[in-house]
């Protein structure tokens, strides 16, 4: 498992110019999913930095209430997605089905 601190500054890295609040949130889920136990600190951060993003800034979670599949309800979020990643400095684009 990657640690805190580590996950930390890879997000620090990927993300400049986020905000304390999301910074923390990102972290913490990343130290919370037992999915990304494993993974390196920098797709620890991507990966809970993406979904993030895309459960708190987008409409994804309604579509898929709304009977949307996951990659449908991901595509239409993905330009929302990279928006608030430019926001905070992310240079890095979506790849599909992210």
């Amino acid at each position: 498992m990657p640690s805190r601190r580590e996950t930390e500054d890879a997000l620090r890295r990927l993300a400049p110019k986020i905000s304390p609040f999301e910074f923390n949130a990102i972290i913490d889920h990343a130290m919370d999913s037992a999915g990304l136990s494993k993974a390196s600190p920098e797709t620890a951060a991507w990966l809970s930095m993406v979904a993030f993003v895309r459960h708190n800034f987008t409409d994804y979670d309604a579509l898929l209430d709304d009977g949307y599949d996951q990659a449908a309800a991901r595509h239409f979020v993905a330009a929302e997605i990279e928006d608030v990643l430019a926001g905070w400095g992310v240079r890095r684009k979506l790849s599909a089905g992210e």
